[in-house]
């Protein structure tokens, strides 16, 4: 119970705080202080949700699944480059530059090259997530392989342990904390990112929808697009969280014990 009064607790701020600048906004544009075609009002953006509810799912449901394949591929290609720049220090130092410049490059840039490559499917979609979602895990992985404790290291060498044991019984271990962090970041941009590629070229998805909102200068359906997005990542983050006290559960009893 206490735990329970504790994180409850530890949310009321925020909660607060979120309540507050909705009541102002609702406010605003009650009182004609924000002008309509300017700003929707909280109202508007939640009626415009229930107006447009099954087209709204039906984009949504695009932009997810574009978001979940590219996100895994993107997974699956950091834990490749991590686990090849841990092993090799010359194939690190040849890398780690280029990734760091990839993320220089504004997605919003990249998106209409990639469209214009491989046309308005899903390709240029999932691809564009795949680069946005890449880096936070790859070096969150390398970090997570780098911090495995050199004493453990030095153990396992001295018992003959082979390096894919030493890498499965000490560095994959060290590493989930900073993988679950870089994938928390990375889920969100996900959906982001897609959305971005499906609004510079696409046939469906929120993007799709957001773009003939705003040609339509429906202000509150595009509104209703943030929200729906805003849900989505808070969502995702959830899962992440979830996925890691499955993953880690002695971290999640130090954590309660530490509180």
């Amino acid at each position: 119970m206490r735990k329970k009064s504790a994180n409850i607790t530890d949310k009321l701020p925020a909660a607060a705080a979120i309540v507050l600048i909705i009541a102002l906004w609702q406010f605003l544009c009650s009182a004609g202080i924000i002008p309509h075609y300017m700003l929707p009002s909280p109202l508007e953006v939640i009626t415009a949700v229930g107006k447009d509810f099954p087209n709204l799912m039906m984009h949504t449901a695009v932009t997810l699944q574009e978001a979940f394949l590219g996100l895994l591929a993107g997974i699956l290609l950091a834990f490749a480059a991590a686990t090849l720049m841990d092993r090799f220090s010359v194939i690190q130092r040849a890398l780690y530059p280029i990734l760091i410049i990839t993320q220089t490059i504004p997605t919003i840039a990249i998106a209409p090259i990639l469209v214009l490559w491989m046309g308005f499917g899903k390709a240029p979609k999932i691809t564009l997530v795949v680069i946005t979602t890449f880096f936070p895990i790859a070096v969150g992985l390398l970090d997570g392989f780098k911090s495995a404790d050199p004493d453990s290291l030095r153990l396992m060498r001295s018992m003959g342990a082979t390096d894919m044991q030493i890498f499965y019984h000490v560095k994959f271990p060290s590493a989930l904390p900073y993988f679950f962090s870089g994938l928390k970041v990375s889920a969100s941009y996900a959906v982001v990112g897609a959305v971005i590629a499906e609004w510079l070229g696409g046939f469906e998805g929120l993007g799709v929808y957001m773009t003939r909102a705003r040609k339509a200068y429906s202000f509150d359906r595009m509104f209703a697009v943030i929200l729906v997005i805003i849900v989505i990542s808070l969502l995702l983050i959830l899962l992440v969280n979830i996925l890691r006290d499955l993953s880690m559960p002695h971290l999640r009893a130090d954590t309660g014990k530490q509180k």
